[in-house]
């Protein structure tokens, strides 16, 4: 059965933006950018809540820009073969390559996706979204990117939901010369 994973890069004190919105913090040098790359290259398709696939909107176009290096084409690359699900409430479409706004709840959506063949994690992105698939208990994994930085609040990545999840630590290391702790849990069920 393909694993539900919720990755994304952190704040020390558990933020995935500060609270003005920024996340320029996270920003991956050449190691975290291609530990990112191989993340995406595990995926079968990714979930994203609406202000992410905002967000990730650059990359349809990021390979008309002449001054990017070669990972960076190639992530673009990767991001537009992937097929990506969109939850919104308030769009009514969605323009990006390979992807559909999705026509069920989160749960629907995953239930299906893990009964279609094929291979790769099913990817978790945005706060919001990850939350209400945490409530559902449907994460298998969490995937952490720790930077030594304290924001003071914002947008947490983890739901502050009133229920305990017990994780087994399956990797975790140093990586890159900003001193990013990778970090690997798997749901204990």
């Amino acid at each position: 059965m393909r694993s539900v994973t919720y990755s994304m890069s952190l704040s020390l004190d558990g933020y995935i933006v500060g609270p003005d919105g920024g996340f320029n913090w996270s920003e991956p040098d050449e190691d975290v950018f291609s530990l990112a790359m191989d993340e995406v290259r595990g995926l079968g398709v990714h979930l994203l809540g609406r202000r992410l696939y905002e967000t990730m909107l650059y990359w349809e176009t990021a390979d008309q820009d002449p001054s990017l290096d070669a990972p960076t084409l190639e992530f673009a690359a990767l991001w537009n073969a992937l097929p990506k699900v969109v939850f919104s409430t308030t769009l009514s479409e969605v323009r990006a390559s390979n992807t559909r706004l999705a026509s069920g709840t989160p749960a629907e959506e995953i239930e299906r996706l893990r009964a279609e063949p094929g291979e790769g994690d099913i990817a978790i992105g945005g706060a919001g979204l990850a939350a209400d698939v945490a409530a559902l208990d449907l994460i298998d994994e969490y995937r952490i990117r720790s930077y030594p930085v304290l924001v003071g609040g914002g947008t947490p990545f983890f739901a502050q939901h009133e229920r305990r999840v017990d994780l087994d630590l399956v990797e975790t290391r140093a990586v890159g010369s900003a001193a990013v702790v990778y970090s690997r849990y798997r749901v204990r069920r």
